[in-house]
């Protein structure tokens, strides 16, 4: 029985300590049976917890109630072939004795009739052992019987067999039955019946302890790597699990765990680092905020200054704002939120929309734009439009003044669409394309002089979005151009989130 189960069996349904919910508060009883039935449903969920139970206990049992049937099935047949082997050479005795006391008594018969058959009868009595004999006439009256037999007919296994003695026309001329002793080869049939039994249960006992032997010592790995994992913590999300000896069947197991544990510890790194950027960009707002105010309460203002110093604390708020609002957004997609998908766009409709948003900055920049391509695909419109911003309003702050600027929309094969936007100045360096999504992430080591405009999280929401729609984003940058984009999977209108 599971010691669980039992323990909560003893028990009873009613917990050691009331929750706060059913604690009565202010002297006011709480009802017995709203507080009764929280406590009884947790009991009763608690009491179906399964427990578990031992692989290796669990393999010995089958493989020996295996064994069993097996040799049960083995050893009963070869005891029924003994017993027919038994039986066969019982029959034959018989049958040959038979045949002997026929020709016998036919031949006393005709050499001096009945006496003779008799003393014959007799002297044969005297030499066999094992036999009982019984003769009679046709006409049912006692010829011949053998008053002093070997053996105990009361208490003996026997095996009879009936002859007839025909006359020379035939006709039946004694009966007798010949009833033959197999006392012996009854014990012997026993005897081996109880060798068998026991070779089945020592047989089935042997193989299980094997089993269960064997069964430990494989399982040993097992254990090696449930002790390595008991040891993995959040100081050592680095450490992964190994073993001395590769055992083929729990390889993939520990690369699927391995390879958990790899993306846990860089979410776990990337969640600290976006803790501490959290903190980074909020720091200055709030430092500004709480300066302006500490300054504007240092002396008597007009109304003009405070007027003043108000609107500069509203920015900071705005900003602010857009963090947290950033923030919020970026944790609904990490949900796994999909896009809410309308009908079919003409995304080069919508990069010129974008694209005149942006007109003054383009303008302030020198820089050209052209749109290269289309496609029709049903998306969340202002979900791209945001995206197509936010890659269009980078490429203008790194592009080189006067240069081209580029926005590319290629469809594949498999009915996904790509969008890019090309723009030529300063490369990225490659060791930090990986991570030019990630949040607060600024290859231009701006981090340490915030643009009060931007605050690291635009390429973030660009990947958000792009995973919204079952896309990814990409990045590449060489020889001073650079290419950042994502991609959008076509689906029918109305599938999204």
């Amino acid at each position: 029985m599971c010691w669980r189960r039992e323990h909560e069996r003893r028990a009873g349904p009613f917990p050691s300590k009331l929750s706060p919910a059913v604690r009565s508060t202010e002297g006011r009883p709480v009802n017995a049976n709203t507080a009764a039935m929280p406590a009884g449903a947790s009991a009763a969920k608690a009491g179906t917890t399964p427990c578990a139970y031992s692989i290796g206990r669990r393999l010995s049992l089958l493989l020996a109630i295996q064994t069993v049937i097996g040799l049960g099935v083995l050893l009963a047949t070869i005891y029924g072939a003994t017993t027919m082997l038994f039986n066969m050479k019982h029959e034959e005795q018989l049958r040959t004795y038979s045949n002997v006391l026929v020709d016998v008594i036919k031949e006393s018969n005709i050499q001096g009739g009945e006496a003779e058959v008799v003393s014959k009868l007799s002297w044969l009595a005297e030499r066999s052992s094992g036999f009982y004999l019984e003769v009679e006439r046709a006409d049912g009256s006692a010829l011949y019987r053998d008053v002093a037999p070997s053996f105990n007919m009361a208490e003996s296994v026997t095996n009879a067999m009936a002859f007839t003695v025909p006359t020379a026309a035939g006709e039946p001329l004694y009966r007798g039955q010949l009833v033959l002793d197999c006392t012996q080869d009854a014990k012997t049939g026993r005897r081996v019946a109880l060798l068998l039994i026991v070779s089945v249960i020592a047989g089935a006992a042997l193989v299980g302890w094997g089993t269960f032997w064997r069964v430990r010592c494989s399982l040993r790995p097992l254990i090696d790597l449930a002790a390595q994992t008991k040891a993995i913590d959040a100081r050592r999300l680095g450490q992964r699990l190994t073993l001395e000896e590769p055992v083929e069947e729990l390889q993939p197991l520990i690369d699927q765990f391995n390879g958990l544990m790899h993306r846990v510890e860089r979410t776990y790194t990337q969640l600290e680092g976006f803790n501490a950027d959290v903190a980074h960009e909020l720091r200055t707002p709030l430092a500004t905020l709480i300066g302006h105010t500490e300054l504007a309460l240092s002396r008597e203002r007009s109304a003009d200054e405070l007027s003043e110093t108000l609107v500069s604390n509203l920015e900071e708020l705005q900003r602010m704002a857009a963090i947290v609002n950033d923030m919020l957004f970026l944790a609904q997609a990490d949900r796994g939120v999909k896009a809410r998908r309308g009908a079919p766009v003409g995304l080069a409709h919508l990069v010129q929309q974008v694209v005149e948003f942006h007109e003054a900055a383009i303008e302030e920049s020198g820089l050209c734009v052209a749109i290269e391509g289309d496609a029709r695909l049903p998306l969340d419109e202002p979900l791209v439009k945001r995206a197509l911003s936010n890659l269009l309003g980078n490429a203008i702050r790194y592009a080189d003044k006067g240069s081209r600027l580029s926005v590319h929309i290629a469809q594949d094969q498999d009915r996904s669409v790509r969008l890019w936007v090309e723009n030529a100045g300063p490369s990225i360096d490659e060791a930090h394309l990986p991570r030019l999504f990630d949040r607060f992430f600024r290859a231009d080591s701006a981090r340490s002089e915030p643009d009060r405009l931007h605050h690291g999280l635009g390429l973030s929401i660009v990947a958000a979005i792009a995973r919204m729609h079952d896309g990814f984003p990409t990045a590449e940058s060489t020889n001073g151009t650079t290419r950042v984009g994502f991609s959008l999977r076509a689906v029918e209108a109305g599938m999204g989130a």
